[in-house]
């Protein structure tokens, strides 16, 4: 597969076009975070950057494996994938996101295809793949009732899911006010969670309880394998001001999905 657009934005939901315009907004804030994780020689995870050795995002077997991560973003991922012997492909809704993925492809002389389109809904035809991956993707961008079907079609029998997103406690404890961080007491309810429109930036987030998680996967044909509930190091940093180490210290700001396809 050669780098193509395959996007097919007729008829999609609302929050698509609004994470879209949001995306190419926020791209340029995006650049030189993508840069240094194109060129780690390690992969680190989530807003603390911790340990691949702690979080265990990837397979231990990647050559040959044909993968996919959706909602790419800058596609530092799928990088880190192709040079571990996979074969990755990335698709992104955000054409700005995809320039500098591009750019940085052109930078660090590695090239594989990227598509734009709304990962929810991918050009690819079943079982075409043995790893689906996101990273605050797909993982929080789509409507898990969409992404994750669609990640059980692409995937091959035994295939692995893997995604990253923000920790459920944190989101209870999350206000509608954006200068707000964190907080310790539950800001909303439990029951219920699902769609997060913000109105400061325009996007839309999706956000499940755990029985939820569980019930939707494994509706999908999915063997849940494992959930990381990540703390960081205490001496790890964010520029994110949501929360802070202290927080992440005590409750998990970020979760890890590990599932296989039946």
């Amino acid at each position: 597969m050669t780098s193509r657009e395959t996007d097919r934005s007729d008829a999609q939901p609302d929050y698509v076009q609004r994470n879209r315009v949001a995306w190419d907004r926020f791209a340029p804030d995006y650049v030189e975070a993508g840069r240094r994780n194109w060129a780690a020689s390690e992969p680190t995870w989530g807003i603390f950057s911790v340990a691949e050795a702690t979080v265990g995002m990837l397979p231990d077997e990647l050559t040959g494996k044909a993968t996919i991560e959706l909602g790419c973003g800058t596609a530092y991922v799928s990088a880190w994938l192709a040079r571990r012997g996979a074969r990755p492909v990335g698709i992104d809704n955000s054409p700005a996101q995809l320039a500098t993925a591009r750019q940085l492809q052109r930078e660090f002389d590695l090239s594989f295809p990227l598509h734009l389109g709304n990962a929810e809904r991918t050009p690819f035809p079943d079982q075409s793949f043995d790893l689906v991956i996101s990273e605050y993707g797909a993982s929080i961008w789509c409507d898990p009732y969409a992404w994750i079907p669609e990640a059980a079609r692409l995937l091959r029998p035994g295939g692995a899911l893997r995604f990253l997103t923000n920790g459920t406690l944190l989101m209870l404890c999350t206000s509608d006010d954006p200068d707000l961080p964190v907080s310790e007491r539950l800001e909303r309810p439990y029951f219920g969670l699902h769609r997060f429109d913000w109105a400061d930036d325009g996007s839309s987030e999706f956000h499940l309880g755990y029985g939820e998680w569980i019930r939707l996967l494994r509706a999908n044909g999915f063997e849940i394998e494992d959930l990381v509930e990540i703390q960081p190091p205490p001496e790890a940093t964010t520029s994110y001001p949501f929360v802070t180490i202290e927080w992440a210290r005590r409750w998990p700001c970020e979760q890890v999905w590990k599932a296989r396809k039946r």
